[in-house]
């Protein structure tokens, strides 16, 4: 799923942005959702966000719909 939609975007969620930096090349840094910065609803670009660890930058794709990445990895109690 791409992140041109504001609706589709959550914090928590894990996303993949391209930096400012990194727009030339389209190097993507995958992180986890923490603040939404784009107020529109759409964006062509995608949508900016803060992620947990400061970085900003551009979702260009969602990898967990869900945001449960956790239960995932199978290291959660049984």
């Amino acid at each position: 799923m791409n992140g041109q939609h504001r609706k589709d975007i959550k914090p928590g969620l894990t996303v993949d942005i391209v930096l400012k930096a990194d727009q030339k090349t389209g190097k993507r840094t995958r992180g986890i959702v923490a603040t939404i910065l784009t107020n529109s609803s759409f964006h062509p670009h995608g949508i900016k966000v803060r992620l947990k660890d400061g970085k900003v930058g551009r979702v260009q794709e969602i990898i967990s719909p869900s945001g449960n990445q956790e239960s995932d990895k199978g290291d959660g109690p049984n």
